[in-house]
C-alpha cells in the first residue's frame, strides 16, 4: 500500500514533496531505491523521518521542532548530534545562570516598598526577563527503561523442519533453528516473503503447515508488533497500564507504582488520565512499548519497533536493548537500528528459502554489493567472448604482419573518432533511461540500441588494438 501511494505521488513528477515518515512500512530494498531515486532528483524536499541512514542519503538540511522552536542545522545527522548537544550544554548553563540571578532578584522584589523609583522600575523589568529565562525547559528528559527481566533457563526456542505457505505462495520451508541465550536476530527481506508471519509461529497465534516450534518453560516473550495497539479508545491511559499491573519491578529490585512508571516514559500526571483515542500514533506506540515492558520479558520480539516513534525515544530503545541480556528477535527496515543492535540476520530471500548472515546489515549490504559486481564483471566477460571481435583476436596471430594497406590507415586513422562517438552516444542513452518521465516504449528502444552500440565499441576496440599492433611490429621490424 506504502509503494503503491509513493508511485502515484512521484509519477507526476512534483517538484517539491512534502513526505511524513515515507519509510515506514517499506522493507529495506525498497527504502534504498527510494533515497538513491530522491538523492538524484532535482526536487524540493521536506520530510519528516526518523530513519537516519535515509535522512543522510536524501537530506543536506535538518531542522529540528523543538518547545515551540525551529532549530537549523546544516549538514548530516552526526552534525546534527554534535551541535544539538553544544546547544542543549549552552542552554543548561544559561537557564542555571538565570535561575541563580532569579533568586537574588527574588529577595530585592520582596523588600523593595510599595512606591518605587525610576531606577527599581527598570530593575524590576529585568527582573520579569530573568524569571521567563529561569522558566525555561532544559534538555528533554530521556525514557527510563529499566524494568526487571525473568531468568531463563537452557533451552530457549526450536524450530524443527518448519514449513508454512499461503496457497501456491511458499514462505518457509524446512527450517530448522535453535535459539541460544543472549542471542540477537535481525529479520530481512522484502515485503511479502512471511517475516511477520514467522515472528507470529514463534508466539503461538499462527501455526506452521508442519513442522515443531518447542519453547523452553522458562521463556516469557515479550511481543512488539507492527500492527499497533488492540484496545478500546475510550481507556484512558493510566487506565490500560494498570489493567496490566499496578506495581512494576525495576531491574535494581525496587517496585514503582503504575503512575511514577509511566512518568518514566514521558506520560505526565495530567496526560495520563488523557484518552487513548487522543494520544499521537507515536505516544500510542510509546504505550505499546511500555505494556510490553511491563511483564518483564527475557525474550522480545520486535516487529518495525521504530515506526513512528520520534528519535528520542528510538534512542533510548537502542541503550536499553543493547544492554538487555535476553533474546532479541527483530523486524526492521531501520538499518541504523538494525546495525547497533544485532550479532546476525535470518534473511528471507522468497519461496520459503531463510538463510543465516552472520553479521548486521551493513556487513550483509557489502558483502551483497561485492557479490552483484561480480555478476556483472563475468556477465561483461561472457559478453566479450561471445563478439565477433573476440574471435577476430584470437586468429589475430596467424594473420601475417605487415604495412597497412591504404584502407587499413585510413580505418585506422578514423576508428578512434568513431569509438568516441559510440561512447558519447551510450552515455546520452543511459542518461535518458534514468529519466523518470520516459515511456515504456523509448525504454524499450534505448535499451535494444544501448545492446547495439556496446557490440560496435567492443568490436571497434578490439579491431583499433588489431591495427595498432601491427603499427608497432612495423616500428620494431
Amino acid at each position: 500500500r506504502r509503494r503503491v501511494a509513493l508511485a502515484r505521488l512521484l509519477i507526476e513528477s512534483p517538484q517539491m514533496l512534502l513526505l511524513d515518515e515515507p519509510t515506514n512500512h517499506l522493507d529495506v530494498e525498497m527504502v534504498e531505491w527510494l533515497e538513491e531515486y530522491l538523492s538524484r532528483q532535482q526536487i524540493t524536499l521536506l520530510m519528516v523521518t526518523h530513519d537516519r541512514f535515509f535522512l543522510d542519503k536524501a537530506c543536506n538540511e535538518i531542522w529540528e521542532l523543538n518547545d515551540n522552536r525551529l532549530y537549523r542545522y546544516e549538514g548530516d545527522y552526526q552534525y546534527f548530534l554534535e551541535k544539538k548537544f553544544e546547544r542543549e550544554a549552552a542552554q543548561k548553563s544559561e537557564t542555571d545562570k538565570a535561575r541563580n540571578t532569579f533568586r537574588r532578584e527574588l529577595e530585592w522584589v520582596r523588600k523593595q516598598p510599595k512606591a518605587r523609583t525610576t531606577k527599581s522600575k527598570s530593575r524590576l523589568d529585568a527582573f520579569e526577563d530573568v524569571k521567563e529565562r529561569a522558566k525555561a525547559k532544559g534538555p528533554v528528559e530521556k525514557v527510563q527503561l529499566d524494568v526487571k527481566m525473568n531468568r531463563i533457563g537452557g533451552k530457549v526456542l526450536e524450530l524443527k523442519k518448519v514449513y508454512k505457505a499461503y496457497g501456491d505462495k511458499q514462505l518457509v520451508k524446512a527450517f530448522d533453528y535453535t535459539f541460544k541465550r543472549g542471542e540477537r536476530i535481525g529479520v530481512i527481506g522484502p515485503n511479502g516473503t512471511g517475516k511477520s508471519t514467522f515472528l507470529d509461529m514463534i508466539m503461538g497465534l499462527a501455526q506452521p503447515d508442519s513442522g515443531k516450534i518447542n519453547v523452553g518453560e522458562t521463556v516469557q516473550f515479550g511481543y512488539y508488533t507492527q500492527h499497533g495497539l488492540k484496545l478500546k479508545e475510550d481507556m484512558r491511559v493510566i487506565e490500560y497500564i494498570k489493567s496490566f499491573a499496578d506495581m512494576i519491578e525495576l531491574a535494581d529490585g525496587t517496585k514503582v507504582r503504575a503512575e511514577s512508571f509511566a512518568e518514566q516514559f514521558l506520560f505526565s500526571p495530567q496526560m495520563q488520565y488523557t484518552y487513548v483515542s487522543k494520544l499521537s500514533g507515536g505516544e500510542k506506540r510509546r504505550l505499546m512499548l511500555l505494556t510490553v515492558l511491563i511483564r518483564n520479558p527475557n525474550f522480545l520480539i520486535l516487529d518495525e519497533p521504530t515506526n513512528d516513534l520520534d528519535l528520542l525515544t528510538i534512542n533510548t530503545l537502542e541503550e536499553f536493548l543493547e544492554n538487555y541480556s535476553g533474546c532479541l528477535l527483530v523486524v526492521s527496515h531501520d538499518r541504523y537500528f538494525m546495525d547497533k543492535l544485532v550479532d546476525h540476520l535470518f534473511v528471507f530471500e522468497g519461496n520459503g528459502v531463510i538463510s543465516d548472515f552472520p553479521g548486521n546489515y551493513s556487513d550483509y549490504r557489502k558483502k551483497r554489493e561485492e557479490k552483484e559486481e561480480l555478476e556483472v564483471r563475468n556477465k561483461k566477460q561472457e559478453a566479450r567472448l561471445q563478439t565477433p571481435a573476440a574471435d577476430a583476436l584470437q586468429v589475430k596471430s596467424t594473420k601475417p604482419s605487415g604495412k597497412l594497406s591504404y584502407n587499413e590507415k585510413r580505418e585506422y586513422d578514423n576508428l578512434p573518432n568513431e569509438i568516441e562517438k559510440l561512447e558519447a552516444e551510450k552515455k546520452q542513452l543511459e542518461e535518458a533511461m534514468t529519466d523518470p518521465n520516459i515511456s515504456h516504449t523509448k525504454l524499450m528502444e534505448h535499451s535494444k540500441r544501448i545492446q547495439e552500440v556496446i557490440q560496435d565499441l567492443a568490436m571497434k576496440e578490439w579491431r583499433w588494438l588489431e591495427l595498432a599492433d601491427k603499427v608497432e611490429q612495423m616500428k620494431n621490424a
